[in-house]
């Protein structure tokens, strides 16, 4: 029995347009993710590894506490157009919260921001990863996810050495500066994508977004 492995990666505007979105806001945060203890300690008053951990703590309990009561709502809503909106919204809470560390100068400032980051990424999972999967290619559904993981794997890689030289020539701000912008481009690659994401008014004025859920998904 011969094994034959196609190479073919082609996959749809929707999945390409999604992958660079995400790729577009890990690669920000993966400038500030391996700098963010040194500019803990270095840069707030009173910051301690303690203050390191109880962040990290605050962050990803907050997250994963929220990101399933997210998820049912988001089932128990027809249509995408929810998805989408909580999608965009999520992208604008994260910029917002990796610029405001440049504006942070104690420590329940840092909490505060976690807070802000965790409920703006506990949205984000839920609801690209719902777009994300009502529109994987047929046939390709392992290649559609592998393709995200691997892009956003070697964005992380690249930009998690790039965080350390732009903080070390220009300081940490531009660093969360510039993650904050990468989660505002990423929502404004979705928001002016193709019809098929956020498609045109109707003659009634709504902006209708069709659920793409295949009919069959129960069977």
């Amino acid at each position: 029995m011969r094994l034959k492995i196609s190479l073919d990666l082609k996959v749809s505007k929707f999945i390409k347009r999604f992958i660079i979105a995400d790729v577009m806001l890990f690669s920000g945060w993966g400038l500030v993710d391996p700098i963010f203890s040194v500019f803990l300690i270095r840069e707030i008053v009173g910051a301690s590894l303690v203050t390191v951990g109880i962040a990290a703590a605050i962050y990803w309990i907050l997250k994963s506490s929220i990101q399933i009561p997210i998820a049912l709502f988001l089932d128990k809503t027809d249509g995408e157009r929810d998805d989408f909106y909580t999608l965009i919204g999520a992208l604008v809470l994260i910029g917002f919260s990796a610029i405001s560390f440049s504006f942070a100068t104690s420590v329940w400032h840092i909490y505060l921001i976690q807070i802000l980051k965790a409920i703006g990424f506990g949205m984000y999972v839920p609801a690209w990863s719902a777009l994300f999967s009502r529109h994987l290619d047929k046939g390709h559904y392992s290649l559609d996810w592998s393709l995200d993981s691997t892009s956003v794997g070697f964005a992380i890689g690249i930009t998690s050495f790039l965080g350390g030289v732009i903080a070390t020539w220009f300081g940490y701000d531009i660093v969360f500066i510039v993650a904050g912008f990468a989660a505002f481009i990423s929502a404004a690659i979705l928001f002016i994508a193709p019809s098929l994401v956020f498609p045109p008014r109707t003659d009634g004025g709504e902006v209708l977004i069709k659920d793409h859920t295949p009919v069959n998904i129960n069977q």
